[in-house]
This record gives C-alpha cells, sequence and structure tokens, in this order.
C-alpha cells in the first residue's frame, strides 16, 4: 500500500520544469522586459529557437522518417487525432460564449489543437507502458516534422477571424526560424550527431532554456498589453476545465479507435499517447513568431495548462498500462 501511495505521490509531483515556466510568467508579471531591451530580449530569443530547432534536426535520424512508411495505419491514426480530432473539438470549443471563453483565449485554444505531437514525453510515457517505442518514436518525430509546415497553415486558415489572419512574412519567419535550421541540423547530422550525442545534457539545457526564454518574452509583452487585468480568475477555471475534457476525449477516441482497428496492446498504447498530446516545444515557440507580441501571452496560456495536464494523466495512464498482466513483448499489429 506505501508503495502505491508513494508511486501515486510521483505521478501528482509537478514537473521542475513546469515549476520553471511557471516562474517565468511570474518574473514576467512582476518585472516584464520593456523598451529597448524588448527588442535585443526578442533578437536573442529569436536566435535561442533557431538553435534549437537545428538540435532537433541534427537529433532525429533520417531512418526514423523512412520507417514511419512500414507502419502507417498507425501514423495515419495518430496524424488524424492530431491534425483532424483536434482541430475539430477545437472549432467546436471556440463556439462557446465570450463572456466565458473570451476571444483571445479562445484563439489560444484553438492554436492548442492545432499543434503537433510532443516527442520526448510521448516516447516517455510509451516506454513505461510497454507499449512499440519503435513506433512512437516515428509517430512523434513525423507530427513534428509535418507540423512544422501544416500548423502555420492550419493556423492561417482557422485563426483569420480573431487574429487578423498569418500573414506571408509570418510563414517564412516560420521557415527561416524552425524549418532552415531543422533542415540544416538534417544535412549536417552526419558529422554533429556524434557531438550532440555526448552532449546530450547540454542540447537538454538549450531546448528548455529556449522555451524559457519565450515564455517569459510572451508573458512580459502580454503584462505590458494588460493581461491580468483581461483574464479573470471565471475565465482562468473555464480554460482548465476546457482542457481536462478536451484530453478526456481525445483519449477515450485514441483508445477506441485504436481497439475497433484491432491494434495489438502495445499500438494502442502508441496511439493513445502520441495521438493526445500537444507538444509545448514547438507550439511556444511557433506563437512567438505567428501572433503579435502583446497577444502571444493569451496564445500560449491554454498550451501551457494542457501541457501540465496532460503529463499528470498520462503518467497514471501510462502506469497502468504497464502493470497489465502477460509477456511484455507482446504481438504487434500488421502494419
Amino acid at each position: 500500500m506505501q508503495d502505491e501511495m508513494s508511486k501515486a505521490s510521483a505521478w501528482l509531483k509537478p514537473d521542475p520544469y513546469i515549476i520553471a515556466i511557471l516562474l517565468m510568467v511570474v518574473l514576467a508579471s512582476l518585472l516584464p522586459v520593456r523598451g529597448e531591451a524588448a527588442i535585443w530580449f526578442s533578437w536573442l530569443t529569436k536566435a535561442a529557437i533557431a538553435l534549437l530547432f537545428f538540435l532537433h534536426g541534427a537529433r532525429l535520424p533520417r531512418e526514423h522518417v523512412i520507417a514511419g512508411l512500414v507502419h502507417w495505419r498507425l501514423h495515419l491514426l495518430v496524424l488524424g487525432s492530431t491534425f483532424l480530432l483536434f482541430p475539430l473539438l477545437g472549432l467546436g470549443l471556440v463556439q462557446l460564449p465570450t463572456w466565458l471563453l473570451p476571444e483571445q483565449l479562445a484563439a489560444g485554444v484553438l492554436y492548442l489543437c492545432l499543434l503537433p505531437s510532443t516527442v520526448q514525453s510521448s516516447i516517455a510515457f510509451t516506454s513505461q507502458a510497454r507499449g512499440n517505442v519503435a513506433a512512437a518514436v516515428v509517430a512523434a518525430s513525423t507530427s513534428n516534422l509535418i507540423g512544422v509546415v501544416l500548423t502555420p497553415l492550419l493556423v492561417g486558415l482557422f485563426l483569420h477571424t480573431t487574429t487578423g489572419g498569418i500573414s506571408l512574412k509570418a510563414i517564412q519567419d516560420v521557415a527561416v526560424q524552425i524549418l532552415l535550421p531543422f533542415t540544416v541540423g538534417q544535412l549536417v547530422r552526419p558529422w554533429v550527431q556524434g557531438w550532440v550525442q555526448r552532449h546530450a545534457k547540454l542540447v537538454s539545457y538549450t531546448d528548455r532554456g529556449s522555451i524559457l526564454m519565450v515564455v517569459y518574452g510572451a508573458f512580459s509583452a502580454a503584462v505590458v498589453g494588460g493581461l491580468w487585468k483581461q483574464v479573470s480568475a471565471l475565465e482562468l477555471t473555464v480554460l482548465l476545465v476546457i482542457c481536462v475534457v478536451l484530453l478526456a476525449v481525445v483519449l477515450v477516441v485514441t483508445r477506441q479507435a485504436a481497439r475497433l482497428m484491432k491494434f495489438s496492446k502495445e499500438d494502442e498504447i502508441v496511439v493513445v499517447f502520441c495521438g493526445s498530446k500537444k507538444g509545448l516545444a514547438t507550439g511556444v515557440p511557433m506563437a512567438s513568431i505567428l501572433f503579435p507580441a502583446a497577444t502571444v501571452g493569451f496564445i500560449v496560456l491554454p498550451v501551457m495548462l494542457f501541457h501540465q495536464i496532460q503529463l499528470m494523466a498520462c503518467a497514471v495512464i501510462a502506469q497502468r498500462y504497464g502493470a497489465r498482466p502477460g509477456d511484455q513483448a507482446e504481438t504487434r499489429s500488421a502494419s
């Protein structure tokens, strides 16, 4: 019993990274960066974003992308959840009355639904749940590759009424700050992959540090623009409930879809974890490029809330999957 209680407390323990992100929100609320300093900080952040996606490109083995073609039914289901089911649910949620969910927060909820899946946590939870880790690597990586191109297009298509539209310059900025560094990372991977592997901690610090910089800059601009004067406690509560319900619906749908398609338990786990996640590491930097600085804080607030909720919920689900009886090497479904 004590062992189970200790495991439960570990599931619910806040992620130090999430705590650091929340501290950036507090710091931005108390000491937002302004004026000339904000301009220099913005350029520094753009450089950090470019470095982040260069490292992502250098880390991702090309064979993982090619391997994605093999198990096509699984990957189509994950992509369908990420870029079809989520957006449809998001379009429904933004119909809530503005007194309950203001337009800027509604835009953030819809933006959340247009993001690609996570990579690290999807793979980690799949491993804990004794799922098909190789398929999870491919599914999550493919989602991110497609999302770099597809998410800005979907944002331009669905958010034009609330954000004023996504300009050609914004698309170009995504290409220059995200797609180009990622492509360069892939091209030079044969020469730098060894260094990247040997300095995994440094890469991780760069990854997380760049996100912290974006969060601080985004919330600084939002605070200067009156973020906390415009978001009430009721609206934050509604946002929290929306994130919980959204995640619950997608978890149920992905699980049932995998079972209807007669996937093995290992592959079901991949669909559930990769198909229900939304990536903070991609979403926050991309928001800083796609949206005006004063609105980015509103946009990323739902993303941050959903990220913490999905970590807590999926930790519990992974433990339950992992505790199932049977041989760990279950038969995988045919592709």
